[in-house]
């Protein structure tokens, strides 16, 4: 029988971890301590695996069941969901390093080594000025190329 949230609501910690099922491998985890643990339970590969959805109340019912059809979605395209998780956070963690201001100041540290102390104050000044603070967070994918 699929949960509520009158009966998500209600649920008390006891001595040890219990789960309420929900429906389609969801469930809710309430810990001894009070937290409670939105999971999904499925199989991949003839192995079972575990998703965390987030924490009750930040995740409500309706969210936890969206993430978890998502999920169920993933898996009839032949895809693990956790590996698809895992790239999703190396993608936005590359794209956080390899964004327009690394590349530059990598640039300007082996393009600027032989000249003069005034040409790298003014040019570093005008990155920091007129650059940065337009594109320095732009990943350098989403950034186009210039048009003439």
């Amino acid at each position: 029988m699929a949960l509520t949230d009158a009966k998500v609501k209600q649920a008390k910690p006891k001595d040890k971890a219990y789960r309420l099922a929900d429906e389609k491998g969801l469930y809710l985890e309430v810990h001894p301590n009070g937290s409670c643990y939105w999971r999904h339970k499925y199989r991949f590969n003839k192995k079972e695996k575990r998703m965390a959805y987030g924490v009750y109340p930040d995740v409500s019912l309706k969210d936890a069941r969206d993430k978890r059809d998502n999920t169920r979605k993933l898996l009839a395209e032949g895809v693990d969901p956790s590996l698809a998780k895992k790239a999703q956070r190396a993608s936005l963690g590359e794209a956080h390093t390899n964004n327009f201001e690394a590349i530059a100041r990598e640039w300007f540290a082996t393009k600027m080594q032989d000249k003069s102390d005034s040409y790298r104050d003014r040019t570093l000044r005008a990155l920091k000025n007129d650059l940065f603070p337009h594109l320095g967070t732009l990943p350098i994918s989403d950034i186009p190329p210039q048009c003439y």
